[in-house]
């Protein structure tokens, strides 16, 4: 290697490459560009971990994995591709997730340094945790779009990953998707749904049908009308009635045919389908009067109403910056129902289709039923490129940016060894110059760590106020502990009485998985102890009820005020400077851009761990910008500010939308009260 050679790298440096054990998390884009810097750098001694296997969507910017590699694991690949440019490192490939139990606090210990090059949050807070824990730098980087970061996390020395808040996910009640939509996002989660419920796995929390249970719809004189209209519209709807016995479900009084079932038995006739969907389903939403007194009501379209288009409809779809007509939009309804039907058909037993934003006809279909839906309730339509971004979650995925980010990461890896603290502040790639002529942006600040972390700090506790009368044990658990607070597998005891609420045990407190928090006389004010021996994470929860109404999430997540505000909804930020601004609003990382979180991607994954973006799932070319990012507030014992406001609630949806990150204005010289690293900013980054 070149950099073994003499008067590349400082004879000190070159023998701490040499004789260093680096982590590598993730192997997607960032992932094996960063391998590879690390072998021609002559590090001899690494290991990786990704959980995925490659798609082939991920050829065109993870440069070591080909056409015949699709398929297999990423980290195994990355391994053999990285070992032909030094066949002289040794190379440990894990496909696992870095969450297992078997990647403890010990296996951290054995690395110099670990560089994380993940795409989710809670892999990343996982990370963050584990290197705390075993007392190991951390290099965070992340790309989004044009955007990079790299910044360096050090116990005691710098923020840790969850010193600053992310933005949490927004969540829609099932009754807004179904019902009420009022914004192109609940229309294109609709259209999704519908996909699923026709061609895939359909889930009950998908339904796309009114949903006449709404309360919103009823009042005390004409809910039991609505309730019996309900049930004869249900019982008669459609050619519903016409079906075998064993295809319908019995309900209470109420008798359901499958959606699906339904079509096949209508072999997919567009007019049908149309009609049912755009026509009789919005005439029965508008008979739920009480849904309209303030909104504008919905206008139904009938299949016959449509004007025919001229012209090649096959080539529409290939027209994705332009907002397609109405017309158009049935037509390409029609033909891809046809494709995607007869792709249906052609599976084998259960098996079913998989919405890929990459599928054309998919693409198309979900497309052309979110602007029809658009149309119908007055809400603005988008072109097919707008709707693959904010259904597939995704800004393009930039090998560029990507081979920036992970050469930066490398770089500053080199100055980590060498414990030079104070050259290793975080730095940004932008597509642009600022105002000081910097496409490489270094912070000439040192963010210190937040005293009211509810990770590093000393002593870390949360307030969470919740319902306790509606949220379960089993919630507990698992919407608030393992899903908003990214915890593995905690116990729980109440203090003072030592009372066990969860157990990490295997069923030994299964019991008590289905009681309601005050039924085990967790009420206002006490305090629970929450302990993840995998982490080695130990957490007091302050409880705060609270009487939920309709529309509030049944828990929240709360700590200092200041915290939890999204950074970039600080108005007053437009007046501060530009280091600070950077150093508050985390970039692509999920750190520091609001585009952190959990992404409705193409399928289902194992949480990946990925790195194309710093927020996103789907690794295919987005980040994903979830306007969902959270915080919330509320003063009290060391409570740390918890990015995720959690929500739990029956048939909700979770959405995330993309944000555009553009670049900020560096023309105020105010410094901002933080550890200072260099007295002037330079245009270069210093990496020795």
């Amino acid at each position: 290697m070149a950099a073994s050679i003499d008067g590349i790298l400082p004879k000190t440096l070159q023998e701490l490459v040499k004789s260093s054990k680096v982590l590598v998390v993730g192997a997607g884009g960032i992932g094996c560009e960063v391998l590879k810097n690390l072998v021609l750098s002559g590090f001899l001694d690494i290991e990786i971990i990704d959980l995925d296997t490659i798609d082939l969507s991920n050829l065109n910017r993870q440069f070591l994995f080909h056409r015949e590699h699709v398929g297999k694991s990423k980290a195994n690949v990355a391994r053999e591709s990285a070992l032909s440019f030094n066949p002289d490192s040794k190379i440990i490939a894990h496909h696992d997730s870095v969450t297992s139990a078997k990647y403890g606090v010990n296996f951290f210990k054995k690395f110099n340094v670990v560089l994380s090059a993940l795409d989710n949050r809670a892999a990343r807070n996982h990370v963050n945790r584990m290197c705390l824990n075993a007392d190991v730098p951390l290099i965070e980087s992340g790309t989004s779009g044009y955007n990079g970061q790299v910044e360096i996390i050090k116990r005691g020395l710098t923020q840790c990953y969850e010193c600053t808040p992310k933005e949490k996910q927004r969540s829609f009640p099932g009754c807004t998707i179904r019902n009420t939509p009022s914004e192109p996002i609940h229309c294109i989660v609709w259209a999704k749904h519908l996909f699923n419920q026709l061609f895939g796995e359909s889930l009950e929390d998908e339904d796309i049908s009114p949903d006449s249970a709404d309360p919103e719809a009823q009042d005390k004189n004409e809910g039991d009308a609505n309730e019996k209209e309900a049930n004869e519209k249900e019982a008669t709807e459609g050619e519903a009635k016409e079906q075998k016995k064993e295809d319908k479900q019995d309900d209470g009084n109420i008798v359901r045919i499958n959606t699906r079932q339904w079509a096949k038995d209508c072999e997919y006739d567009p007019t049908k389908l149309f009609n049912k969907f755009f026509n009789e389903d919005i005439n029965y939403l508008l008979r739920m009067s009480n849904l309209w007194e303030s909104r504008k009501a919905p206008t139904p379209i009938e299949w016959s109403s449509l004007q025919p288009v001229e012209g090649e409809v096959s080539e529409y779809g290939k027209q994705h910056h332009r907002i397609w007509s109405i017309g158009e939009c049935s037509q390409i309804f029609a033909n891809t129902l046809k494709d995607l039907s007869s792709a249906f058909l052609n599976l084998e037993g259960d098996d079913t289709l998989v919405w890929d934003k990459d599928d054309q006809p998919a693409m198309d279909f979900v497309s052309a039923c979110a602007n029809i839906r658009s149309h119908i309730f007055d809400i603005e339509k988008k072109s097919r490129f707008e709707i693959k971004s904010m259904a597939g979650n995704i800004i393009p995925a930039i090998a560029t940016t990507n081979a920036i980010t992970a050469g930066l990461s490398v770089m500053r890896a080199f100055n980590v060894l060498q414990s030079k603290w104070k050259q290793c502040n975080s730095v940004y790639a932008r597509l642009r110059t600022n105002g000081r002529n910097q496409f490489l942006v270094p912070d000439t600040f040192f963010p210190p760590p937040n005293p009211n972390c509810y990770v590093c700090a000393s002593d870390p506790a949360i307030i969470l106020k919740v319902d306790t009368k509606r949220i379960t044990i089993k919630d507990l658990r698992d919407e608030i502990l393992i899903k908003t607070l990214n915890m593995v597998d905690p116990d729980v005891t109440v203090d003072r009485t030592g009372s066990i609420l969860l157990s990490s045990e295997e069923g030994e407190t299964t019991e008590n998985e289905g009681k309601l928090l005050s039924e085990m006389n967790v009420v206002d004010g006490v305090i629970l102890e929450c302990d993840d021996f995998h982490q080695n994470y130990k957490l007091r929860i302050i409880i705060n009820h609270f009487d939920a109404d309709r529309e509030d999430n049944l828990f929240e997540v709360v700590a200092d005020k200041s915290q939890l505000q999204p950074k970039d909804e600080i108005k007053e930020a437009e007046d501060k400077p530009v280091e600070e601004k950077r150093s508050r609003k985390r970039s692509a990382n999920g750190n520091d851009s609001p585009d952190d979180g959990p992404s409705t991607s193409k399928r289902s994954r194992p949480d990946p761990e990925e790195d194309d973006c710093m927020v996103i799932e789907d690794d295919d070319d987005d980040v994903v910008i979830t306007s969902p990012p959270d915080n919330d507030s509320d003063p009290s014992p060391p409570s740390p500010k918890k990015p995720e406001t959690g929500c739990k609630r029956k048939a909700s949806t979770d959405i995330t939308e993309i944000l555009d990150s553009s670049d900020e204005d560096d023309d105020d010289n105010t410094q901002p009260k933080k550890t200072k690293l260099d007295d002037t900013p330079s245009d270069v980054i210093n990496i020795d």
